[in-house]
């Protein structure tokens, strides 16, 4: 920090200041998506990051780079965030009162979908050499959902190291711990992301690809005419759909035929959805007519996970409030 930008920046100079940091919002951003689940308080998160580190800039000393000491900064305010959050209030995901008995019921996880508009100017190459992951397969969902069965620490630790690349030193002195700390923790937070079995990531149609387009259409069309037949065909024969944070899951084909039959057991309220795009995965807005107006009002988001030509996994997210960060509306007009 030795040019003119940083010496005006340490005097006081937001436009500095901005001109400083902005290359690193993004990255900042998705960092505390990553640890924290959810859009918006990532972005309170790198709110308070930017205002720690204008009024910290005096006393930045260069032992690390300025990258390094906002995501210093960044990953405490994270953790602080959620030792301080404590439950998160029950909520509904709009399933049908007396749906089918799921396969199981599983960990509540407060998990939400990531807009991949704000992924973009995130290059890969902006991780370290020992990055274990890509950018875009460490924000898939398969992979934030093995992330938060992980202690927060935990947690930090792995992006830390095999999300982003910095080495254990690096990592400790974010963490105010050692390097044999850091890499015991990595060791067991690697042990619990194993766990979700093989990396389906690389058998994914490429994004905007034919098949990806023509997989998803079929399914679009199918949900909009309620015709359950059509999305079960389309299904893997384990494949899970997952309505975070209710713990109801359903596997397999008949287990979820059974919910969208009920699920679409009403004529009077048809569907529609409107494409977008979550955690690098295709994605839809969900909105159902409202009996009494000429108007679709949002239910949530559907996430689809691709394994080759097939679905694997359908994850309905019904906070309505996610998608205002994908610019989808909370009504449509029918």
């Amino acid at each position: 920090m030795n040019d003119s930008v940083p010496i005006r920046a340490r005097a006081g100079d937001h436009q500095a200041f901005a001109a400083l940091t902005d290359p690193y919002r993004r990255e900042l951003q998705l960092h505390c998506y990553r640890i924290l689940g959810h859009v918006q308080d990532a972005e309170d998160a790198v709110q308070e990051t930017l205002l720690s580190a204008w009024s910290a800039l005096e006393s930045f000393e260069e032992r690390s780079t300025l990258r390094s000491w906002l995501y210093r900064i960044a990953t405490h305010r994270c953790l602080n965030m959620l030792r301080d959050s404590g439950r998160r209030p029950a909520t509904t995901s709009g399933v049908p009162s007396t749906p089918p008995e799921p396969t199981r019921y599983g960990e509540v996880l407060w998990l939400e979908p990531y807009p991949d508009v704000l992924l973009e100017g995130i290059a890969d190459g902006a991780a370290g050499p020992e990055a274990r992951y890509e950018t875009h397969e460490a924000v898939t969902l398969a992979f934030l959902t093995a992330l938060h069965r992980l202690p927060p620490r935990q947690r930090a630790v792995l992006v830390l190291r095999d999300v982003l690349g910095f080495s254990a030193t690096d990592v400790a002195a974010m963490l105010d711990t050692s390097p044999t700390s850091v890499n015991s923790a990595l060791i067991r937070a690697r042990a619990t992301i194993e766990e979700r079995g093989p990396r389906a990531y690389d058998r994914a149609p490429l994004p905007g690809s034919a098949q990806e387009r023509e997989l998803v259409a079929r399914f679009a069309d199918a949900f909009e005419r309620g015709d359950v037949e059509p999305i079960v065909a389309l299904l893997t024969e384990d494949a899970w759909l997952t309505m975070p944070p209710e713990p109801q899951e359903y596997q397999g084909h008949e287990a979820i035929k059974q919910l969208y039959a009920h699920a679409f057991a009403r004529r009077d309220n048809p569907h529609r959805l409107i494409s977008t795009r979550a955690n690098s995965q295709p994605a839809f807005g969900q909105y159902v007519k409202d009996p009494h107006t000429e108007v679709g009002r949002a239910l949530g988001l559907l996430v689809l996970t691709l394994d080759g030509d097939r679905i694997s996994h359908i994850t309905r997210f019904a906070a309505t409030s996610a998608l205002t960060h994908f610019g989808l509306p909370r009504t449509i007009p029918w």
